[in-house]
This record gives C-alpha cells, structure tokens and sequence, in this order.
C-alpha cells in the first residue's frame, strides 16, 4: 500500500465510512508505517473539529439523500468494474445487490468525498466556513508533518545549498518526533535513480524514504521517529532504493539537527 492509498482509507476512517475489510487494511497499513499516523490523526482532528464546531440540530430530510447524489456524481480514483458501474447509473448502491451477477463493489472513501461529506456538515452549520476549512483536508502526509513541526514550541531548521545553487531545509521538533526535508532547485534524476533519505544516528544510517523532485521542488516527510542529534542526509540510489539498506553514495546533503 502506497501513501495516496492510505490517505483514502484514513479519510474514511475519520468519517466511520469504512467497511470491516477496510478498517483492517487501515489498522495493518498504520502498524506498518508508523510515519503516517500524522496524517490519520490530521484527519481524526479536522473530523473532530467539523463535530464540534455545529450545534446538534435536526438535519435537513433531504441531506443525506443530496449528499449520496453528489458521492454518485463524484469521479472516482478507483476503477470500477463495469458492472459496477452499471448499478451506479441505475441508482443501485448496496452492497448486497448484484448486477449482470457480479457484486458490486463497496466505495472507497477518497480525499475528494471525505472534503465532499466535510462540505455538508459545513455548509450546513458554517455556511462560508466550507470554503476556508475544506482545502484543508486535501494536504499529503508530509505537509500536514511539517505544519505541527512548525507549530510545536521546539521546532527548529536549518538550511544548506548545493554547490550547484539548490538548497535544502530540514524541519524537526524533538517533542513530535519526526522531521520533513524541503527542497528547492533540487535536478530530477533519470527513471533508473532516486533519492534516498537517511537517518544517521551515530555510527549507524537507517533508511527514511524515497522522493522525487517536481520542478525541483520536493517536501518529504522521514520515516521513523528521529532524534535530536541525528544527522539528516540524502544519498541518490538505484530506483527502488538502496539494496543493502545501506547508503552506496557519498551523501549529497546533510543536515545536523545539534
């Protein structure tokens, strides 16, 4: 499971939108990569805070049958068999039912439906606030990261530059445990190369993640929980990463966090 495929299910699982099946690819996938649960908990916060910020009032009659008429409107990421399809356009959404003898398959709640369900539950009790709030629930993992580094009391950076003029920034905060590299003018590298992250603590350098450079820009969260002290450095590697989990280049960057 890649980072995009998690945020889907962390959305549902925000809104109590998953089925059994999902919530166990949720749980597993969270077990497995520990550096995600940023963004689950974001997530759980925006959901939380949408609860809190309305009233308990009676819903509309029509809300819920207007909201699955925009969910049914809404492109999905996911290919769907045709079948499936099918049983969409003729209204036919429960699980349980079958069309052409195939079953239908149960949506997947998407970023772009859980900013939709985000939406009603604003407008309804915000009105305006949809607008400033929604856009909000669309940030990767490693923006979301970087904006609780920078809001904890103990956040910290520190800049280098290339010799070619790029530059990097490393954000950290001891007290929330991770850290997120930024770069700028950073030169994209051929289909056969990529950019390895590491933790080097010591003696010893842990793996903490693969990027990529668009335009040469990147924001990229580390893997792992990192440690004061620890030193921050990129190596570029054979596409897929390093096959000894060891760096097999001189670093290109590295950053002390002491």
């Amino acid at each position: 499971m890649n980072e995009k495929e998690f945020a889907e299910l962390a959305a549902g699982h925000a809104l109590g939108a998953l089925s059994d099946a999902d919530e166990r690819r949720f749980a597993d996938a969270l077990a497995a990569h520990p550096e995600w649960r940023a963004l689950a908990e974001y997530d759980a916060e925006t959901a939380s805070l949408l609860a809190d910020a309305v009233a308990p009032v009676a819903p509309p009659a029509d809300i819920r049958d207007a909201l699955l008429a925009q969910i049914a409107q809404t492109p999905q990421s996911d290919a769907v068999a045709p079948s499936a399809r099918g049983a969409e356009r003729h209204g036919e959404h429960h699980e349980d039912e079958r069309h052409d003898g195939a079953a239908a398959r149960p949506r997947r709640w998407s970023r772009g439906l859980f900013a939709l369900a985000a939406s009603v539950v604003l407008i309804v009790g915000l009105g305006i606030g949809a607008a400033i709030l929604v856009p909000q629930l669309t940030q990767p993992a490693s923006v979301v990261a970087l904006e609780k580094i920078e809001a904890a009391s103990d956040a910290q950076q520190s800049t280098v530059r290339l010799d070619d003029g790029a530059q990097a920034t490393a954000h950290w905060s001891a007290s929330v445990g991770s850290a997120v590299l930024v770069t700028e003018g950073l030169e994209g590298l051929d289909a056969d190369r990529t950019y390895q992250l590491w933790l080097v603590r010591g003696k010893d350098a842990l793996p903490a993640g693969l990027f990529e450079t668009e335009s040469g820009e990147a924001t990229a969260l580390l893997d792992g929980s990192m440690h004061e002290g620890d030193v921050i450095a990129v190596t570029v590697e054979q596409a897929g990463g390093s096959p000894t989990g060891l760096p097999t280049t001189e670093p290109i960057i590295a950053i002390p966090t002491a």
